[in-house]
């Protein structure tokens, strides 16, 4: 069988598949189950193009790893056949561990556990059956590989995870903020005492990636409605369990039966198998499918919820840098109590508070470094004239207040 297929990307144009091991990889049900799970979760409702999915990002993140390699290779740093391999496929498989509506749902269906953690436990499993050919990706992946600087292309303030999400969110949402030089960007790459840094000549690109991806949040992944829909999504699903725990039973698929039934923590789903055979089933279309069949539920807290969600009447949200006030809540609260005739707990699916977090550059946690003309190295913040730099190293904490516009 021809294993050297070529796919047509928008983004990118045309992306190769480089090795048997890599088609292999792809064409296994594990990675094929991410062309059901969007990219950006709940954005669609804002922005109606981005319904792209995770199969798509992962093959985006591919192509510019195998485009870092050839960059580095040709100023003269060593890169074996087999340590090229090992970057692709563990670019490839980073985001494998994703669930439904990818973060919209995350520490929701299975408590406490990351889509990383999931991500290695799949790849793990992955090495199995591909008796031990993924070792090297595994160890680059995890950062154990003695060349620090291939597990700063997969995972840094700068590794092509970011390059690619960042183009293909802004190339779907219409949203050209997020447009980053990715190509000037990578022909910037050079390595320097075992690490990943950017010539100085590459400073103004590293400039516009960094507001791009502040941008990028503010306007897309924490926009309001974004917040709106996915907070709406995960009170369905806390409904949900509660009825199930209760003893409530709904026909589902089998997957998502599976761990609504049941509360599964980090320990208990990181021991047992069993679970991450059922959660490698688990997509879109399980979520889907499942408000659809809760919109006509008894219980009227979860239909009301389900209906919301399918007609986009969605909470009206309001984002604050302090604390939303005390009284307020309260009186919305009551007024959901009587006005649906629902207890204060019920009432809390109505009316909540919740807070978000934007740091567009962690710095100190894989900085971002320059490489001087005098071969000297400086973090980016520090080599640049931009004082916006420095303020896209804190942390922006805003807090949001979520109610149901009927209240008002």
């Amino acid at each position: 069988m021809n294993k050297k297929k070529i796919i047509n990307d928008p983004v990118y144009g045309f992306i190769s598949i480089p090795t048997e091991l890599v088609y292999d990889l792809i064409d296994h049900p594990y990675f094929q189950r991410l062309r059901y799970i969007k990219q950006v979760g709940m954005t669609h409702l804002v922005y109606p193009g981005a319904l792209h999915t995770r199969f798509h990002h992962a093959l985006g993140a591919m192509h510019l790893m195998g485009l870092a390699i050839e960059t580095l290779c040709s100023k003269g740093q060593e890169i074996s056949p087999e340590e090229k391999e090992g970057l692709i496929i563990a670019i490839l498989l980073h985001d494998i561990g994703h669930g439904p509506f990818s973060h919209a749902l995350e520490h929701t269906i299975v408590e406490e556990i990351s889509h990383e953690d999931i991500s290695l436990m799949l790849m793990d499993k992955l090495n199995e059956e591909f008796n031990g050919q993924l070792n090297l990706a595994i160890s680059i992946f995890r950062g154990k590989y003695h060349k620090k600087f291939l597990h700063q292309l997969v995972s840094s303030q700068l590794d092509m995870d970011r390059m690619d999400y960042l183009n293909r969110d802004s190339f779907f949402t219409g949203v050209s903020e997020g447009v980053i030089s990715s190509d000037r960007i990578i022909k910037m790459l050079t390595v320097k005492n075992d690490m990943v840094v950017v010539e100085e000549k590459g400073i103004y690109s590293i400039e516009k990636f960094l507001i791009a991806r502040r941008l990028m949040y503010w306007q897309v992944y924490l926009h309001k409605t974004v917040i709106a829909a996915e907070q709406l999504l995960c009170k369905i699903f806390c409904r949900a369990r509660e009825l199930a725990l209760a003893g409530e039973r709904f026909p589902l698929t089998p997957a998502l039966s599976y761990f609504l039934d049941t509360e599964i923590d980090k320990a208990e789903f990181m021991t047992n198998p069993a679970h991450l055979e059922v959660f490698a089933k688990l997509d879109d279309t399980d979520v889907m499918t499942a408000v659809k069949i809760w919109e006509n539920k008894s219980d009227w807290v979860l239909s009301n919820l389900c209906k919301r969600f399918i007609n986009r009447s969605l909470y009206h949200t309001d984002i604050t840098s302090g604390h939303p006030d005390e009284q307020f809540v309260k009186e919305l609260t009551g007024k959901a109590m009587q006005k649906y005739g629902i207890t204060e707990h019920e009432a809390s699916y109505f009316v909540f508070t919740d807070s978000i977090r934007n740091n567009a550059y962690n710095k100190g946690d894989g900085s971002i470094h320059i490489l001087k003309k005098d071969g000297s190295i400086i973090d980016i913040t520090l080599a640049s004239d931009n004082s916006n730099l420095e303020a896209l190293s804190t942390t922006v904490k805003k807090h949001i207040l979520c109610y149901t516009k009927d209240l008002l």
